[in-house]
C-alpha cells in the first residue's frame, strides 16, 4: 500500500528513545499511566495503552479518544490508512524497531501502539438502558477472564446489544492486558461500574432484565431448561451474573438473582473457567442467531 503524501508529511520520526514526545510510551506501568481517580491525576493521568494492530484500529473507531500513535517504521505502510485518518491534532510517530524496543521495553505489541484517553466513564443507567443483554461481574480480578468476556459479548451478542457491569472490586477493562485479550472489544462493548453492590442490581431488574446467576450448584436450573424458558419469552433480557475463580458468586449476589443456572459438566471437574461459562451462557441464552 502506497503511503499517502499527507501521512508522509505529518509522520514524526523518533530516533532517540529519550525523546520527550514519546515519554508516555516509555516503560510505563498501567497504574502510573492511568493514575486515575476517574479522569486521572498526574502528568499522564487518565490514559491507557493499546497494543497491536487490531486493538489500535479498534481504538480509532471506538468512543475513546486517541492521544497519539507510535509504530515501527516497517509497519507504517500496513497502518497507512488508519494513521492518515487520525485527527489533525493527534500525532503519529514512527521509529526503527531498535528504538521502539528501547522506548517500550518489551515486545508484545508487534510494532504498533497507540495511547488513548479514558475520558468520562459511562454510568450504569445508560449502559443498562441501551443493552438487551448484560454480563454482570462480581470481584472478577483476572484480566484474562475479563478480556475474554468482552470478546465473547461482542462476538456472540454484538456491541450494539451487549453491556458489561462491573462490581466495585473488578479489574479495569482498559488495562493493556485486558484490552489485548479482548482483541479490543473492551473498547466497543459499553461498560460501567455498579455501586453499592449488590443493591444496585435492583435497577437492572427494574429495567426488565432477568438476573441469572451462573453457578455450579447442583440445585441450579440446567442451562437447557433456562434456554427453553428464554425461547418462550419474547421479551426475555438476560443479565448473566458471574463471580471470580475459586469462590464464585457471593451469597448476597446469589440472593439478588432471579434464577440460578448451571452448565452440566463431567463430575471429575468442579467448575468451568468464568470466561468459558459466560461464553456458553451467552451462546445459549442470547446468541446472535437467536432472538
Amino acid at each position: 500500500m502506497e503511503i499517502p503524501a499527507a501521512l508522509r508529511t505529518r509522520l514524526e520520526h523518533i530516533s532517540d528513545a529519550d525523546d520527550p514526545r514519546v515519554a508516555v510510551y516509555r516503560d510505563q506501568k498501567d497504574q502510573w499511566l492511568r493514575a486515575r481517580a476517574e479522569g486521572g491525576t498526574g502528568l499522564h493521568g487518565g490514559l491507557f495503552m493499546a497494543e497491536g494492530e487490531l486493538v489500535v484500529r479498534t481504538l480509532l473507531r471506538s468512543r475513546f479518544e486517541a492521544v497519539s500513535a507510535l509504530v515501527a517504521e516497517n509497519r507504517v505502510r500496513a497502518l497507512a490508512d488508519a494513521l492518515a485518518a487520525l485527527p489533525a491534532h493527534v500525532p503519529a510517530y514512527a521509529a526503527s524497531a531498535d528504538v521502539l524496543e528501547a522506548i517500550v521495553g518489551f515486545d508484545l505489541h508487534r510494532g504498533v501502539l497507540a495511547c488513548g484517553r479514558v475520558g468520562r466513564p459511562l454510568d450504569a443507567v445508560s449502559v443498562v438502558r441501551r443493552a438487551s443483554v448484560l454480563v454482570v461481574a462480581e470481584e472478577l480480578s483476572n484480566h484474562d477472564n475479563l478480556g475474554s468476556i468482552f470478546r465473547s459479548a461482542a462476538a456472540l451478542v454484538g456491541p450494539e446489544r451487549a453491556g458489561v457491569l462491573l462490581g466495585p472490586r473488578c479489574c479495569d477493562p482498559l488495562y493493556r492486558k485486558c484490552l489485548r485479550v479482548s482483541m479490543g472489544c473492551a473498547l466497543l462493548v459499553p461498560f460501567a461500574r455498579v455501586d453499592p453492590w449488590p443493591d444496585a442490581l435492583r435497577a437492572v431488574r427494574a429495567d426488565g432484565f432477568t438476573l441469572i446467576a451462573l453457578t455450579p450448584d447442583a440445585g441450579a436450573v440446567p442451562i437447557d431448561e433456562a434456554a427453553r424458558r428464554a425461547a418462550s419469552s419474547p421479551r426475555f433480557k438476560p443479565a448473566l451474573l458471574v463471580g471470580a475463580e475459586g469462590h464464585g458468586l457471593s451469597e448476597r449476589a446469589l440472593a439478588a438473582s432471579d434464577l440460578r443456572v448451571r452448565i452440566p459438566i463431567a463430575p471429575a471437574v468442579d467448575s468451568l473457567n468464568a470466561a468459558v461459562a459466560v461464553a456458553i451462557a451467552l451462546h445459549r441464552l442470547a446468541g446472535v442467531d437467536g432472538r
